[in-house]
């Protein structure tokens, strides 16, 4: 089904899209854990341990409980082969994890969830710290428990092994602030190093095997000598300290200011940015550069939104990998701290969505923060980009796809560009608006300029000066510019949802809770017309790339199409149970697609008014929806923190099933061939592949009608397989039921009640239920056959009597 316009190539309606990728929630916080080739990141989701490859961003599998418990912690042993997980159920489990198996379960013997869990450098024993006080160590080969420590206060959240196995030695943590070390031998402590006054976060053993390194949210970090076990020094960190990580010596760290040989380690902390520390001196040698803007002294020095929560070193790869208070997994260079890749493993509620990039190679998405989050979508990198100080609202993109604009609750607006190399930086702000910017749109013709509108119920057009675009594109842009809205228009009584800007620059539209949409022309904002309708607000407005046409949608759940020149309805769109959030003009604008806030997405056919297909993949609102410039992809953002990217599967279905077409007449030109060959055996095994009860029992027909035909028919079903005999069981359940096929169903059954014995007929899948449904209707037609032989029985006898009369009385006629 085509639709053609003068001058233009046909275009072919789209009738489905299938999901191609799922940016969806893999991390929610808790220990994360990076294998020991620096290939895999195992990473706790509630329920799920999900394991991700580090190189792709993919999901490889995830892990899950049978009991649906939360995993409360987790463990990968040195070597890479053994996985445990705890669970709020006290169970303890053990996981093949390449192929998510489950070796074998046992109870943790707590009284409470396991907190923490470690391996010995061997692999062979595994320590669980517990929210009961208790230390328990486990035999993992041999499968025992060997000790059960006592005498902790609180939870036990830091339990480790000395790296010397030959000491037999387990160090542990609890409430009390305080570091026990545990004799294996005898099982009892047998030191107490006690220095922190608040939680203790990590234990990091230096080279030398005979110096601890500590770190607590007492803002400092102590160095202990376990020959003595007394502090050798503390070092003030100035900030709660999540994990201290020691430098591997010998390494070449002169970049991060080591200069001196010894022991310098790395630290993690509330402010969010690694410090390096020269364990001898107490001297920091080297900060971080804040990797982020526009944060208030408050929140830098109580860490609330930036904040790292967990640090740790891959050697293999030679990065450093550190987690964020907002579920971010960034990786870095560790002998630079260059960033080398980052994962987003939470994305909260997710308001806006957009393809970026020439080639549509990233997106950018608003999701309910002040952040930005650019993906790539080859490598699922994500760049995180900080400007806004409140939640960002909308986003759009210019034509060329390396600027894009967003507002936020702010009250403001920003313009970003992409470098070549996919590198995204703030090019322009504007502030003027007295509430949050709700809604945005850009130029279409070229990068010239903005609008937006917002809770004040004004729209702002913001023009872009031409020097800026020339700036940005030879790299000269070192802050932003500012920005002054060139008109302000009070649009609407209520606030403005939704704003658009004509294909030619030369018109805008606005939706508002006011249940209108006004059309405006552009620069100066003078209104045109109203477009009344709609019973409750409208969410979305959007103009056609090809007619004079604008699109709505509402929160009374359905889309309108209006005339630009008469402001009349054309056509109303209603299918949706639930408020039309976003709409989007796709197939060069002869469909349209739609998300509501019920998580359905909606292919609408204009000429038709028909809904080609509804697409089910999100589980709440559907905030965010975009056409790439191919039109073969959209991306969909929902308040279930799933970013979904939908493919074009029209051709794809089409080219599978004119396929399946040519397959078909292919096999039943050789099922034809077959019969009038009489090769009734392959016949039967053609019909049967093919999944078609009525052409095997029109072959079972032609087989009965034959001479013999009962004895042809019994010895080719004897000589199908079983797999084929079973389908042959299942159809004939089906021609039973009809008194017209029952002879045939009958003589198939016949012949396999008469051959297979009863232990292999009760080896058939589905026996129970076909011998349940072949009774009654077995029954049913015996009854009817008995019923004929009476009525045919009486037939005869009365054709008898009155034959014999008629003969009587031929002879007495005879006679005379």
């Amino acid at each position: 089904m085509a639709a053609t316009r003068p001058g233009s190539a046909p275009v072919r309606f789209k009738s489905n899209y299938a999901v191609s990728r799922k940016i969806e929630p893999f991390y929610k916080g808790g220990k994360v854990q990076i294998s020991r080739d620096g290939k895999h990141m195992f990473c706790p989701c509630g329920t799920k341990l999900n394991i991700m490859d580090i190189a792709t961003g993919a999901l490889v599998h995830s892990i899950e409980q049978d009991d649906q418990e939360d995993i409360t912690s987790f463990v990968l042993s040195p070597d890479d082969e053994i996985l445990v997980t705890g669970s709020r159920a006290l169970l303890l489990k053990q996981w093949e994890w390449r192929q998510n198996k489950c070796r074998r379960t046992w109870k943790a013997m707590h009284t409470a969830p396991v907190a923490t869990m470690i391996f010995d450098p061997t692999s062979t024993l595994l320590a669980t710290g517990g929210c009961d006080s208790t230390i328990k160590i486990w035999d993992v080969i041999k499968q025992y428990c060997t000790h059960n420590l006592k005498g902790s206060t609180g939870v036990v959240h830091i339990v480790e092994f000395h790296p010397d196995i030959s000491r037999l030695q387990l160090f542990s943590s609890s409430m009390d602030y305080i570091i026990r070390i545990w004799d294996l031998k005898s099982s009892k402590c047998i030191a107490s190093l006690d220095g922190h006054y608040s939680a203790v976060t990590s234990l990091a053993f230096a080279a030398d095997k005979d110096t601890l390194i500590s770190s607590g949210r007492d803002k400092i970090c102590m160095v202990w000598d376990l020959k003595t076990r007394e502090a050798k020094r503390t070092v003030p960190i100035y900030e709660s300290v999540e994990a201290a990580v020691l430098l591997p010596e010998g390494g070449d760290f002169s970049h991060l200011g080591v200069k001196k040989r010894g022991l310098h380690f790395l630290t993690a902390g509330s402010k969010g940015i690694l410090h390096i520390w020269e364990a001898a001196t107490a001297a920091c040698v080297y900060t971080q550069p804040v990797p982020y803007q526009c944060v208030d002294a408050k929140e830098e020095e109580e860490g609330s939104t930036h904040g790292l929560t967990h640090c740790m070193l891959v050697p293999e790869k030679n990065e450093i990998a550190t987690v964020t208070a907002e579920h971010n997994i960034i990786f870095y260079d560790a002998q630079t701290l260059q960033l080398r890749k980052q994962f987003a493993g939470y994305n909260e509620e997710v308001l806006d969505v957009r393809f970026l990039g020439p080639a549509d190679s990233h997106i950018v998405v608003a999701t309910n923060s002040p952040q930005l989050k650019v993906f790539e979508l080859a490598t699922s990198h994500c760049q995180i980009l900080y400007g806004h100080t409140e939640t960002v609202l909308a986003l759009d993109v210019f034509r060329k796809g390396l600027m894009f604009s967003s507002c936020a609750k702010d009250r403001s607006l920003r313009v970003w560009r992409m470098d070549k190399a996919g590198d995204v930086v703030c090019v322009a702000q504007g502030l003027g608006h007295a509430h949050g910017v709700g809604a945005l749109s850009c130029s279409r013709m070229k990068e010239s300029f903005v609008v937006t509108s917002s809770q004040d119920c004004t729209i702002k057009v913001w023009n872009l000066p031409e020097s800026l675009t020339a700036k940005t594109k030879a790299g000269l842009v070192s802050s932003p510019e500012i920005l002054h809205a060139h008109v302000t228009e009070r649009g609407h009584d209520k606030d403005i949802n939704s704003v658009a800007v004509s294909p030619n620059d030369k018109l805008i539209a606005t939706g508002s809770q006011d249940r209108t949409a006004k059309l405006w022309s552009c620069p100066d904002c003078s209104l045109m017309g109203i477009f009344s309708g709609h019973t409750r607000g409208i969410w979305c407005v959007q103009f056609s790339p090809v007619d004079q046409v604008l699109a709505t949608s509402s929160a009374d759940g359905t889309v309108k199409l209006w005339g630009l020149h008469d402001f009349s309805c054309l056509k109303t769109f209603e299918g949706h149970d639930a408020s039309v959030l976003k709409i989007v003009f796709v197939s060069r604008g002869t469909q349209l697609l739609s998300s509501g806030s019920d998580g359905l997405l909606k292919l609408w056919t204009i000429k038709t008014n028909e809904c080609v297909k509804t697409l089910d993949g999100h589980e709440d609102k559907v905030w965010g929806l975009h056409c790439n410039k191919q039109d073969d992809l959209v991306v969909t953002a929902s308040s279930d923190s799933c970013v979904i990217l939908w493919k074009d599967v029209t051709e794809i279905e089409l080219e599978e099933e004119q396929a399946k077409q040519e397959e078909q007449i292919m096999k039943d030109q050789e099922l034809s061939n077959l019969l009038h060959e009489k090769k009734y055996l392959k016949a039967l095994g053609l019909a049967i592949s093919l999944d078609r009860p009525h052409t095997v029992l029109t072959v079972i027909k032609v087989i009965l009608k034959e001479t013999n035909g009962k004895e042809n028919l019994e010895k080719n079903i004897l000589r199908l397989r079983k797999d084929q005999k079973e389908s042959m069981l299942k159809f004939l359940v089906t021609w039973n039921t009809n008194s017209r096929n029952c002879h045939e169903a009958q003589a198939v059954l016949e012949t396999l009640l008469k051959h297979e014995a009863p232990e292999c007929l009760l080896q058939y899948e589905g026996i129970k239920t076909a011998v349940e449904s072949l009774l009654p209707y077995t029954e049913r037609h015996f009854q009817r056959l008995g019923r004929l032989l009476q009525a045919s029985m009486f037939i005869d006898f009365m054709w008898q009597n009155m034959r014999l009369a008629d003969v009587s009385k031929w002879e007495e006629d005879m006679s005379l």
